[in-house]
């Protein structure tokens, strides 16, 4: 079977934004609309299409990232759900860098809170092209203007307002489309299917003419023939307009601006028109570039099926039903079941078993992938997250992901032998699932300690160990993701080991400059030897001893970031030198040197976000400083307060239950890891103690 859809029909996007803005809400009508489903899910109740887990049904928020496919107007629209909660922003991160366009979603009353800041941003890394959608027309105190003001204020896009609302609040009935300066009114009694196009209202032509003119000012910036028109006061064409705004949008300079209620079924179908009208296929958006690993020389892959094959992993998903699930999407060429693929980040090769088209959790087998799709392949069992797969001899390797450090841990342990057995291969599975959820050992107490991005995430993972891996673990109290680091240059740290036996012994000898380092980076190894004074075959096992190293630092134990070793002297012994004896002597340099070179500790700081009644403001701001953060702002929006302050994650546990208490249930807030700063001395000792 050949391609279904042309290239230039495809549309492979992602439903971004902050929490209960209504990200999943959108999904589920557009899928309706299209005739992808047949009844509205609905995320309240639980029964949401794209919220499959258990776990999100029952919070009724979006957890995993969901993939599916619809269809509108001749186009083929692959659609990623992400979520809203900053514990799982990885799960936005990855999908945003597969994805060719992305809609924004903004709730009507709050506008751009915190994490809308963040996904945009990761957006922006991505050059991802966007349109926005302001939600929730229908809630009280919305205001569309106020939202597009902050799209354009906090997030410094270029909006292009393309609709105006007909009324808001209660009264919100459909919107005026400012280009053709049509109104569309959405009949209540057919589910939002039936729409009528009217005039636009006489009380809202002003309005309406007003935001065109805008608009066509945008428009003028980006092609010649609509400046001239507007300077000398010609009509601008609907067809025109079109596609200067798909120009526009594509560059990622200017951002549509449409407008609807997703809950109250109004606004969608011109959503899915701007989808098919302003966003990229995947012949728009510029080459995939990487580099030949052989050579080192720069690649670039075009979205061609006659180029050679490509292809990014961005996902793996331990599938109850049909085991490992990698999920890619495909840039270039095509690839047919039952070939064997090369994996170039890790010189391997594996045979694609399956491959599948994804709706939700449900799955459709296909016979080929072909450039600009977005599936899930079994069968590669060594190919995890971040990997290039490619033909073997067109070989290419793209740039991988990076993901955030965790900031939160918590020990497990078994509550019975079973379980026990059990625990080490579920957490695996979680940890290749996962890639901000870590999992150790501790070296001193035997503990399997697991870390995650914030409290929900960990809670997240023990309910999973239990649901889905039928494992029963107890749980401890949340640690603090502590790091440690140094103030001091230590020019020359010796470390020796040499042990003699009856037969052959130990020996390795290394000197080690460590100082610290200053750019944004956990670990720098440079061999500064000149000669023969250690053999380049233990130069590795140098490296790696002091990799392992600095997963425990000296003060208590927690691991070393910003941190730069030079390798500048040491022996070796002909016969008794190796592996393993270099890379001991490189770790008994390193703990020796962190204890001259002033070591000192580093905690999570994160940026918080409170939403708070003006009466009950000065108990929060009482509170936050009481948990040693630092307020930075105080805004107003409406009758309520808007706290932004920056506080240690030591100081944020429980937060929730404390602000319902301080605030009579009527405060909410939102957090996120910001950065990570030197720990106040009064509380040192007390960290050392724990």
């Amino acid at each position: 079977m050949g391609r279904l859809y042309l290239l230039d029909k495809i549309r492979n996007i992602g439903i971004i934004a902050h929490i209960d803005a209504g990200k999943t809400t959108t999904t589920e009508r557009m899928l309706f609309y299209t005739g992808v489903s047949h009844k509205m899910g609905e995320v309240d109740s639980g029964t949401a299409v794209m919220d499959w887990m258990e776990q999100e049904r029952e919070r009724g928020i979006t957890i995993t990232a969901a993939t599916t496919t619809c269809f509108w107007r001749g186009c083929c629209v692959n659609i990623i759900d992400t979520p809203g909660h900053v514990d799982f922003t990885v799960e936005v991160e990855r999908s945003l860098r597969v994805l060719d366009g992305a809609i924004g979603v903004f709730c009507g009353v709050s506008g751009v809170e915190p994490q809308s800041e963040t996904v945009w941003r990761q957006a922006d890394r991505y050059n991802v092209p966007r349109i926005a959608f302001v939600n929730k027309m229908d809630r009280i105190g919305a205001d569309y203007f106020r939202a597009v003001d902050d799209v354009r204020q906090k997030l410094g896009a270029t909006v292009l307002p393309l609709q105006i609302p007909i009324g808001e609040e209660d009264s919100f009935v459909g919107v005026v489309n400012v280009i053709n300066m049509k109104a569309y009114v959405w009949d209540l009694d057919k589910l939002g299917t039936q729409f009528s196009v009217r005039e636009v209202p006489e009380k809202l032509k002003e309005k309406a003419e007003k935001t065109r003119q805008q608009a066509i000012e945008v428009l003028a910036d980006f092609d010649d023939s609509i400046m001239e028109k507007y300077i000398e006061g010609k009509d601008i064409s609907e067809e025109e307009a079109k596609r200067v705004t798909r120009k526009a949008t594509l560059t990622g300079k200017v951002i549509p601006v449409l407008c609807g209620s997703a809950f109250k079924n109004k606004g969608v179908q011109p959503l899915l028109d701007a989808v098919a009208d302003f966003l990229p296929s995947p012949g728009d958006v510029p080459p995939m570039k990487g580099f030949n690993p052989l050579t080192g020389e720069v690649i670039e892959r075009r979205a061609d099926d006659n180029e050679p094959f490509s292809a990014l992993v961005f996902k793996i998903v331990n599938d109850p039903f049909v085991g490992r699930l990698v999920y890619l999407r495909v840039y270039s060429g095509t690839m047919k079941v039952g070939s064997y693929v090369y994996n170039s980040t890790r010189d391997i090769k594996e045979r694609v078993g399956r491959v599948l088209r994804m709706h939700s959790n449900k799955r459709i087998d296909v016979d080929t992938m072909y450039a600009g799709d977005i599936v899930g392949i079994i069968g590669l069992k060594h190919t995890f997250t971040g990997d290039t797969l490619c033909d073997e001899n067109k070989r290419v390797v793209f740039e991988s992901m990076k993901f955030p450090e965790p900031v939160i841990s918590v020990a497990v342990e078994p509550k019975t032998k079973a379980d026990q057995e059990k625990l080490s291969l579920a957490l695996k599975y979680m940890a290749d699932e996962d890639p901000t959820f870590h999992v150790r050992c501790d070296a001193e107490t035997g503990q399997t300690i697991i870390s995650g991005m914030g409290e929900l995430h960990l809670a997240i993972i023990v309910d999973r160990l239990r649901r889905e891996q039928h494992v029963s673990v107890n749980v401890g109290k949340p640690q603090v993701a502590y790091k440690e680091t140094i103030r001091k240059c230590v020019e020359r740290q010796e470390g020796k080991f040499v042990r003699q036996t009856g037969g052959r012994g130990q020996y390795g000898h290394v000197v080690l400059k460590i100082e610290p380092l200053k750019k944004d980076k956990r670990f720098e190894f440079v061999n500064a030897i000149r000669g023969g004074d250690i053999p380049k075959e233990f130069i590795p096992s140098v490296k790696k001893g002091l990799q392992e190293a600095i997963e425990s630092g000296v003060l208590a134990g927690y691991p070393v970031v910003k941190i730069k070793v030079t390798l500048i002297d040491g022996s070796y012994h002909a016969v008794d030198s190796s592996d393993i004896a270099f890379r001991i002597a490189a770790s008994i340099a390193f703990k020796e040197g962190m204890k001259k070179a002033d070591s000192y500790f580093l905690e999570p700081i994160m940026a918080i976000e409170v939403n708070v009644p003006k009466e009950h403001l000065g108990n929060v701001v009482g509170d936050i400083n009481a948990r040693r953060g630092r307020v930075w702002s105080v805004e107003e929006r409406g009758e309520q307060k808007i706290v932004k302050a920056f506080i240690p994650l030591s100081g944020m546990f429980v937060y929730a239950t404390n602000l319902r208490s301080l605030t009579q249930g009527r405060g909410t807030y939102v957090m996120q890891f910001d950065h990570y700063e030197e720990v106040s001395k009064n509380i040192v000792e007390k960290i050392k103690g724990l």
